[in-house]
């Protein structure tokens, strides 16, 4: 095996994550869903003929747009067996997406409006039909990528299966070997090839599942290139202050505060959403995590707490700390949940219109909430590194204030059937969502939300 050398310290060092991210919100996409592309065609990648959808998320930016957002974060995007996540090609936008063209016309269309953009990099591992895979199939430890992949060839016969890891038992998904430098070469190139066609940084999936000492040999490497990218890790479990320290990350993904907002509404049990913020906070110290209330993974936040409950889930996302995203669709109130079954993230990953629907009713509500919350934390990008105090605690009602020595943001929730009159924190100008200020505090109506300045 050809294992890389250990990390130089000085060069792992991690520096201050670039200053566009104080000001950066995303609008999360899974493409091949977004697309209406087959998710599990009965084809190889090689047989199937390039259909350019991509220009169908064009059609779409200005929502973006008139969100507020300016980022947007894509799914993969790579040639890919199935869902997307079984790479076979990196340097290759997806057939079922379009070509490279297509894909230098959204990034195009992007930068006119203002809007950085994200890919997803699938870095643990690869497709089993990745070529490099199916040479160590054929040619075994004689094969020119075997440095890619970890296997105890002791007792192997040609012909017989590889004896390679999977990614949690999903045998599609074929192990990367990250004490390889052949392995650590394949990520720089792949990373500072997209990088060169004007991305502006990597989601890095499944990072929890790669040592951190890969990461801290790869992000300088392509740090040294493009200084103002952002890496942000997918990280479900672990000490996540440690791991971005020894990566050289820039952010992970903040799950444990997404599942306190999803079942501290869900539940009425404000407690552990408190719970969960104050240990958020703890975080700061070390990077500004990258927060959502719904990605591609989960449940719409709308199945899970309620369609009347979404604006308290985003109230809370966009004024606490961090770098927030918006699953798209989410802006609507749509549903969707995940089931543990083949199929079972389709809910979740619908087709999307070729432009935009006029939405009314609740789902209008839920726009101009995301829009106005947008905007506060556009006036306000403080908010991406502030400390949050509870100030006020039951089990359906809290109020929180993020705030400075000067400015101040509060929010106010009431979960429960019946008005509640709150702390008002200081608070003097309502923002979003609906409450009465008066000398007695804050008052809101039953199931109601808002969000305060002082």
């Amino acid at each position: 095996m050809d294992t890389a050398a250990e990390p130089n310290p000085a060069a792992a060092t991690r520096p201050s994550e670039p200053a566009w991210v104080e000001h950066v919100m995303w609008w999360h996409v899974y493409p091949l869903g977004f697309v209406g592309a087959e998710v599990r065609p009965g084809t190889t990648v090689d047989a199937r003929p390039v259909e350019h959808r991509l220009g169908h998320l064009e059609g779409w930016l200005d929502h973006v747009v008139d969100l507020g957002l300016n980022g947007l974060l894509l799914g993969p995007v790579f040639a890919s067996s199935s869902h997307g996540y079984d790479t076979v090609d990196h340097f290759r936008i997806d057939p079922r997406l379009g070509d490279d063209a297509d894909f230098d016309r959204l990034v195009a269309a992007a930068r006119e409006r203002g809007v950085r953009v994200l890919l997803d990099g699938v870095f643990n591992h690869v497709g089993r039909e990745h070529p490099a895979f199916r040479q160590l199939e054929t040619a075994g430890p004689d094969a020119d990528t075997a440095g890619l992949f970890a296997v105890d060839w002791s007792g192997w016969q040609p012909g017989q299966p590889v004896p390679v890891g999977s990614f949690e038992g999903h045998d599609i998904l074929v192990t990367l070997d990250h004490a390889s430098q052949q392995t650590e070469d394949l990520v720089v190139a792949v990373m500072t090839h997209w990088l060169e066609r004007g991305i502006d940084g990597w989601r890095l999936d499944a990072a929890y599942a790669v040592p951190p000492a890969f990461w801290a040999r790869v992000l300088p490497r392509v740090r040294e290139r493009f200084p103002d990218a952002w890496f942000s890790g997918e990280v479900i479990h672990g000490d996540t202050a440690a791991i971005v320290r020894e990566s050289t990350m820039d952010s992970t993904s903040q799950y444990e505060l997404w599942q306190a907002i999803w079942h501290g509404i869900a539940d009425r049990n404000c407690f552990e959403l408190a719970h969960a913020i104050e240990r958020h906070d703890e975080l700061l110290a070390t990077s500004a995590p990258s927060t959502f209330v719904g990605n591609h993974d989960v449940t719409r936040i709308a199945s899970a707490v309620g369609e009347g409950f979404v604006g308290h889930a985003v109230a809370v996302l966009f004024t606490v700390a961090g770098t927030p995203s918006v699953y798209a669709g989410d802006e609507f109130g749509w549903t969707g949940v995940k089931e543990q079954r083949e199929g079972g993230d389709d809910a979740v990953r619908p087709a999307f219109p070729g432009t935009p629907p006029e939405p009314s009713g609740t789902a209008a509500e839920l726009v101009h909430a995301h829009q106005a919350l947008v905007a506060l934390r556009r006036r306000h990008p403080w908010l991406h590194r502030a400390h949050t105090d509870v100030v006020h605690l039951t089990n359906e009602t809290l109020v929180l204030r993020t705030a400075t020595d000067r400015e101040a943001v509060v929010t106010a929730l009431n979960l429960s059937p019946e008005p509640v009159v709150l702390p008002a924190a200081d608070a003097t100008r309502v923002e979003a969502g609906r409450a009465d200020l008066s000398e007695g505090g804050l008052r809101l109506t039953a199931g109601a939300w808002a969000v305060l300045t002082a």
